[in-house]
């Protein structure tokens, strides 16, 4: 069994407290490995509209120049940086091609020694937000997101079960593909508040159907923090409250809504959410504990 990673000056101690993994696990790189860095994910690290198209980058995953990733690159200044992140991917885009976009791991190499990653939610169907924002126009006091999804037999806990066996897999395919790596599951930022009945017609979900918005995110969030946890990755937990959709005060909004003047894809992070995400991957970069 191997010790996972500490990118930086750690001390024995520090070594022998990290989380134990098989031989598919990462090892320790030594203190002055070159940092090269690849981020893969979906539209919340793609972070559509947040700034301009990355030079280079396919146009249909609408990734910023500026996401998360791009922020840490310039943070960080690694040897090397490689964004393949692309609006729309789930799992199975690690390791298949999405229109022109490479698989997504055939980015990481052995000598790779930060991942960071962002998916799954499309993967339990968070497309349905934008149906449910249509169907609360026809109900906006109840819940007709929630009963048309039991109607079509859609249950996303189900898949969110589902999908926590997969992104396990693919956390260990991470670390086969780059054993040095030291890798950040980022969770997702709420859409609607942690309490009460969202804030219609502001961000249009029916007030029946923000209670289940709230705990498929709830849950989906908990099952990525569990799967980075059993398989060698560090989880940095992006849902604080006070930062969702709902929010009226720009600065602390972290997820834009429909609105007029928009800063990002609507349901997606905003600059503010970005620049959210990149602290919260330095400081759990400089201290890989669950952050």
């Amino acid at each position: 069994m191997r010790d996972s990673l500490l990118l930086k000056n750690t001390t024995c101690a520090a070594a022998a407290a990290g989380l134990l993994l098989g031989s598919q696990g990462p090892v320790q790189a030594k203190a002055d490995t070159p940092l090269r860095y690849v981020a893969l994910g979906d539209s919340y690290t793609s972070a559509p509209y947040v700034s301009r198209i990355r030079p280079g980058s396919p146009a249909k995953c609408r990734r910023s120049e500026l996401n998360y990733p791009g922020r840490l690159a310039l943070k960080l200044n690694p040897r090397s940086f490689t964004d393949v992140s692309c609006s729309g991917a789930a799992l199975r885009h690690l390791t298949a091609r999405q229109g022109d976009n490479p698989p997504q791991l055939d980015a990481l190499k052995p000598d790779t020694t930060l991942v960071t990653l962002t998916m799954g939610g499309n993967d339990i169907g968070f497309d349905r937000w934008k149906t449910c924002a249509i169907l609360s126009l026809t109900d906006p006091n109840g819940a007709p997101c929630r009963k048309r999804l039991r109607r079509d037999g859609d249950d996303p806990f189900a898949a969110i079960a589902r999908t926590g066996r997969r992104f396990g897999a693919a956390l260990q395919q991470i670390h086969r593909r780059s054993p040095l790596a030291e890798v950040h599951v980022l969770g997702y930022p709420m859409l609607v508040p942690s309490t009460g009945h969202g804030c219609y017609p502001r961000v249009p979900f029916a007030r029946g159907d923000v209670a289940m918005v709230r705990q498929v995110q709830r849950r989906l969030n908990t099952m990525l923090a569990r799967q980075a946890r059993a398989n060698g990755a560090v989880f940095v937990d992006m849902a604080a409250p006070g930062h969702d959709m709902c929010q009226r005060d720009d600065e602390r909004r972290w997820v834009e809504p429909l609105l007029p003047g928009m800063r990002a894809a609507p349901f997606h992070p905003n600059t503010n959410g970005v620049a959210a995400m990149t602290r919260a991957v330095l400081r759990a970069f400089r201290h890989p504990v669950d952050a």
